[in-house]
C-alpha cells in the first residue's frame, strides 16, 4: 500500500500579472501560438527573472509584450495556479493616450473586455476566471464594481 506524499509540491516558478483598466474594461491579450498556452486570452504578464522585484517584472513583462511603459500600483492579490506557479495580481496604469502594440512573437491580438466578456471568452486561462471570482467575492477592490 503506498502512503500518499507528506509535502506539497513546491513553487515552480513565480509570475506577475497586470490588471490595466480603462474606461471599465480590462486590458486583455490573446497569447501568440509561439508560447505556452498558445492561443488563449489572460491578463498580460509573465515571469519574474531572478533578483528582480515584482514591479520591475512587471514593467518588464509589459514592454516586452505590448511596447508600453506602465506604471504598477499596487498589488490587488496572490494566487497559486495547478501547475504551482504563483502569480502576484498588480494593479497598473497605462498612460493616457498609450495605445498598447503587439509583439507578435508574443501576442496575436489586445482586446478591452468588460468582466462579463472576459468571463464569457472559451479559452480564458483558469487562473483568470479565479482572479474574476475573487474580486466578486470581495477578497480585493478595484475602481470598478464587480458585476455579481
Amino acid at each position: 500500500m503506498n502512503d500518499p506524499p507528506t509535502t506539497i509540491d513546491p513553487i515552480r516558478r513565480y509570475g506577475v500579472v497586470a490588471v490595466i483598466l480603462r474606461e471599465s474594461r480590462f486590458l486583455v491579450i490573446r497569447r501568440s501560438q509561439q508560447v505556452l498556452a498558445p492561443g488563449k486570452y489572460c491578463f498580460p504578464g509573465g515571469g519574474i527573472e531572478s533578483g528582480e522585484t515584482e514591479p520591475a517584472a512587471l514593467a518588464r513583462e509589459l514592454l516586452e509584450e505590448l511596447n508600453v511603459t506602465i506604471e504598477p500600483q499596487h498589488c490587488l492579490w496572490q494566487s497559486v495556479t495547478p501547475w504551482r506557479v504563483a502569480l502576484s495580481w498588480w494593479l497598473a496604469e497605462l498612460p493616457q493616450g498609450v495605445d498598447p502594440t503587439p509583439t507578435p512573437a508574443e501576442v496575436e491580438s489586445i482586446h478591452w473586455l468588460t468582466a462579463a466578456e472576459m468571463a464569457a471568452l472559451p479559452e480564458l486561462l483558469e487562473s483568470n476566471h479565479h482572479f474574476l471570482a475573487a474580486w466578486r467575492a470581495g477578497a480585493f477592490r478595484l475602481p470598478i464594481e464587480p458585476v455579481v
